[in-house]
């Protein structure tokens, strides 16, 4: 019977793969999805035929009473808990960045950008692409800097190449912050990872994955020569106030975020809705000077960013993140571990069963980690994560463990490959229409140098560091 769930989430998932051929939002299947997995999961164990684990390892059987059936309930709400928390965070991120661009405080950035010199303009847009994913996740980040792409190179086919590579700087920007991505902000969340931890590991790794295709892509020839770029400076946004003021206040209380999570141990949500309604507050009486009108205020209020958010993105994170809670939960088989010194059978949930096939068909973890990294340029990385957090025993991997890192590295680095494979770059695929097979043949080359080598550095690095 372990086979209905499974299939039900292989079903699901590759739905989500196929969204663009089916011409089906993948928040659909994912909701779809988590909501047959655990009512099967539910009729399964009320009728004896499934057993059901906790995050704790403790087994729950229906044919225990009261307990077990008060344990299977315990077990979805911390699951829902653990899920609410990561949207909470995203909202409150998503909100902060809309009111910040309702106020034209991104349009600031283009006075940064004052060359015609393709391989400068290159590195300048890859700088600013590594540094914004750190601070409003790489998804914003691509959004913001393709906007102002448009604005600056108005030849299409050059502006792809851009585009193309402020998904690799951005994946790779955001691999190393804990608000840079949703699966870094998922380790953060789930105590996998610190603040501090991720930054040490982290960074240096995602600086090479960043610096070694942009080396590279700047002696290629679309790289070369010189561009018409409109270097005036926009008077608008430069004579705002609000503009600059939005900016600097948005981005600072965001992160501030993990500050305040160092110095309470209070869950990053928190202090994500302490940020958001201190921008929220100020941005009830700062306005452009010229719309100051009590009738237009609406128009930048954060009634009106509220109102921008993509829900149905924030509901796919659901669906997914619960429908791999369903498959934690799930108890497939028993593995053989040493307990107190005795060979003793345990059982364990669907994931941490297939960590352990793994583990033993290659004993190697570094190349395990590597090749999720490799599936997160196939699979949505968001539930690669969600699952490899269900694969690998918190007790065993503690919280800053070298494991978490890799893993926060190659899922955020490895999506890069293809187009296809990150928030980022769908998110550049949707706005300047990048072409699946182009990406392909002329990016993904450059996206695998990097990956590989922030990887090399990885290795050697935590080598050194751990002695």
């Amino acid at each position: 019977m372990e086979s209905i769930i499974i299939l039900i989430f292989a079903l699901g998932y590759l739905s989500i793969t196929l969204e663009h051929p089916l011409r089906l939002d993948k928040t659909v299947p994912a909701l779809i999805m988590a909501a047959l997995i655990w009512a099967v999961l539910a009729v399964g164990f009320h009728s004896g035929w499934f057993s059901v684990i906790d995050t704790y390892e403790n087994v729950f059987t229906y044919t225990e009473g009261h307990d077990a059936v008060h344990g299977f309930e315990n077990t979805l709400l911390h699951h829902l808990g653990k899920t609410a928390e990561i949207l909470v965070f995203l909202i409150g991120a998503m909100t902060i960045v809309e009111i910040i661009d309702l106020h034209r405080g991104f349009e600031v950035l283009k006075s940064a950008v004052r060359t015609k010199s393709k391989r400068k303009l290159l590195w300048i847009i890859g700088i600013l692409a590594f540094i914004l994913s750190a601070i409003i996740d790489n998804l914003t980040a691509t959004i913001v800097l393709v906007t102002l792409l448009r604005k600056l190179i108005s030849n299409k086919n050059e502006r792809l190449w851009y585009a193309a590579m402020v998904v690799i700087a951005a994946n790779a920007g955001g691999a190393w912050s804990p608000i840079g991505d949703v699966t870094t902000t998922m380790l953060w969340i789930a105590n996998r990872v610190s603040a501090l931890g991720l930054i040490k590991f982290v960074v240096i790794p995602s600086i090479v994955c960043f610096i070694v295709p942009f080396a590279v892509a700047s002696y290629l020839k679309p790289f070369r020569g010189n561009i018409e770029v409109d270097t005036t400076e926009d008077v608008v946004a430069e004579r705002l106030l609000s503009s600059k003021t939005m900016l600097f206040l948005g981005l600072g209380m965001i992160v501030s975020v993990p500050v305040f999570k160092t110095f309470t141990h209070l869950p990053p949500y928190v202090g994500m809705m302490l940020a958001l309604g201190v921008v929220w507050l100020v941005s009830e009486y700062i306005h452009p000077e010229e719309d100051f009108s009590k009738e237009r205020r609406h128009l930048y209020s954060a009634h009106k960013a509220l109102s921008r958010i993509e829900i149905s993105s924030i509901l796919f994170f659901l669906g997914i993140l619960m429908a791999v809670a369903g498959l934690e939960s799930l108890v497939y088989s028993s593995v053989e571990r040493i307990v107190d010194g005795v060979p003793t059978d345990v059982q364990v949930g669907t994931l941490r069963y297939l960590a352990e096939v793994m583990q033993e068909a290659i004993p190697n973890q570094d190349i395990v980690i590597m090749i999720l990294g490799g599936l997160s340029a196939v699979i949505d990385n968001v539930p690669l994560v969600a699952a490899s957090m269900g694969m690998y025993d918190p007790n065993v991997f503690e919280m800053d463990h070298w494991l978490w890192h890799f893993i926060a590295y190659s899922a955020g680095t490895g999506g890069s490959m293809l187009i296809i494979g990150s928030a980022a770059g769908v998110a550049a695929m949707g706005m300047e229409r990048i072409d699946f097979i182009w990406y392909l043949r002329k990016v993904a080359w450059l996206a695998f140098i990097g990956f590989l080598a922030g990887a090399v550095v990885f290795i050697l690095y935590r080598d050194m560091l751990l002695g």
